[in-house]
């Protein structure tokens, strides 16, 4: 799966090794040093996914963040110094997919790129495209959209992932673990990174006239309710 990954990272030999391996994975590569010359290449070049670094000169990788979220659902992998467990789920709430910690492996990091991709691509392989409606809410997983009252929704890839597992089964509760485990298999994110993308999907779904479709089983997990 070839795609154009725009590397945001202000220390230039990082940069140069996540280049080098993406490169050697088939996809083309920009790269920017601080998140003003992020913006600005994003908007002219649309990549695919982003590795983004938190710690930026200037604009902050969170504020990248928030303003690429604002403009769509590009896929974001977050690439830190911060071990702390908030920074993580906090950037995840604001709509990052998934995320490394330095010092990584670069290895580590393509893996975690081709699993994004994959997950952007909404469904996984061997997986055949699926339509599930729930009233007023359509989940289409071949074209990896969801609608609610005919308007298309901004879910990224994470959010479409684990709506997508509920919508199969409406009505059942899932545990966080297995929404992480069907949604999000080859991340390390603890349960609580379902919280933050489900947070940030009903948000969605009820700012289009969606409220009481996502609900939260206490005690368990989450469910989409039978009908819409």
């Amino acid at each position: 799966m070839s795609a154009l990954v725009l590397v945001v990272e202000d220390e230039p030999q990082i940069a140069a090794v996540l280049e080098a391996y993406l490169k050697q994975e088939g996809h083309r590569v920009e790269k920017a040093a601080d998140g003003k010359a992020a913006l600005s290449l994003y908007r002219a070049a649309k990549p695919d996914l982003l590795l983004l670094d938190l710690m930026l000169p200037g604009l902050s990788g969170m504020d990248v963040l928030r303003a690429v979220r604002a403009d769509g659902s590009t896929p974001v992998i977050l690439v830190t110094a911060r071990a702390e467990e908030t920074d993580q789920v906090l950037g995840l709430e604001f709509g990052a997919d998934d995320y490394v910690v330095k010092p990584f492996r670069p290895r580590e990091v393509m893996a975690r790129v081709k699993a994004v991709l994959r997950r952007a691509s909404g469904r996984a392989e061997g997986d055949q495209p699926q339509v599930y409606r729930i009233g007023d809410l359509e989940i289409d997983t071949g074209a990896v959209m969801a609608r609610l009252h005919g308007h298309t929704l901004p879910f990224t890839p994470a959010e479409f992932r684990l709506l997508a597992c509920m919508g199969a089964t409406p009505g059942r509760a899932f545990t966080r673990a297995e929404l992480l485990q069907a949604a999000l298999p080859e991340s390390d994110a603890l349960e609580r990174v379902v919280d933050a993308h489900l947070a940030s999907a009903r948000r969605k779904l009820e700012s289009a006239g969606g409220p009481g479709l996502l609900q939260t089983v206490r005690g368990v997990g989450y469910r989409l309710a039978e009908h819409g």
